[in-house]
Order: structure tokens, then sequence, then C-alpha cells
């Protein structure tokens, strides 16, 4: 199954996916701006609009979940040989 999203899509589902990672930790938003140095009003704001900084983010991922995950993003994922020659020449 294939899923189209757009950008405000994809901004309410990272909101969300702090939200609950931000939740499991049991970390009240004064807490995560303790632990992230991002403000706990601008923490208030991103969970209800989405809106924040690419730095400030970053920032409440580094407390929340794994970097790596979102580095990930930025690495090009080889491509699967389509044909037998492609194969061998890779060896």
């Amino acid at each position: 199954m294939m899923y189209f999203y757009d950008d405000n899509e994809v901004q309410k589902l990272l909101t969300q996916y702090l939200h609950t990672q931000r939740k499991k930790k049991h970390f009240s938003r004064d807490e995560l701006a303790k632990r992230s140095g991002v403000p706990a009003s601008t923490i208030r704001k991103f969970e209800n609009t989405g809106q924040i900084s690419l730095r400030q983010f970053l920032a409440l991922w580094l407390v929340l979940d794994d970097m790596e995950k979102l580095v990930a993003l930025s690495k090009e994922i080889p491509t699967m040989p389509k044909t037998i020659e492609e194969v061998l020449s890779n060896e």
C-alpha cells in the first residue's frame, strides 16, 4: 500500500510523535524544556500548532528519540540491481 503525504500531514505526524514520546517518558513540558533548552512555551506552541524552528525540533528529538533515525533520512538508499548484469558487475 502506498501513501502520499503533504507537508502539513507530515508536520502533524511529527508533532504527534514527539508529543507521544514526551508522554511515554513521563516528562512534563517544563522537564523537557530543562533537558532540551527549548522553552516550555515553545514546546506548548509546537504541540498545539506544529510550529517550531528546525534547531528547536532537533533539540527536542535529541532528548526524546534516537538522532540516528533522522540522520538516516539524509543517507542515500542503495538501489537494488534490476538485471543479472547489474548483479554480476557489483561483485
